[in-house]
């Protein structure tokens, strides 16, 4: 019976068969949601998008016709079969 392979071994066999696709490791770094005022900050910042998207009559109609066109592109994958 072949020895069992440790968790090192299993995540470099996998870091391997990825590279082998043609993928990479990255390394992310994001907003900790975690840390006090996250929460606030995020209100705070979605306010000045949403003031500012109302205030852009442009910006109004742009995303109206993309939810629009969206919409339509999906309603047109509902006759297809699923995998």
């Amino acid at each position: 019976m072949p020895a069992e392979s440790t968790p090192a071994q299993r995540a470099a066999k996998r870091r391997a068969a990825l590279r082998a696709q043609g993928l990479r490791p990255i390394q992310i770094w994001v907003p900790d949601s975690r840390a006090p005022g996250f929460a606030e900050e995020c209100a705070r910042q979605a306010a000045v998008v949403g003031k500012a998207n109302c205030a852009d009559a442009e910006l109004t109609r742009f995303m109206d016709s993309a939810a629009q066109d969206l919409n339509e592109h999906l309603e047109g994958r509902e006759d297809e079969p699923r995998t």
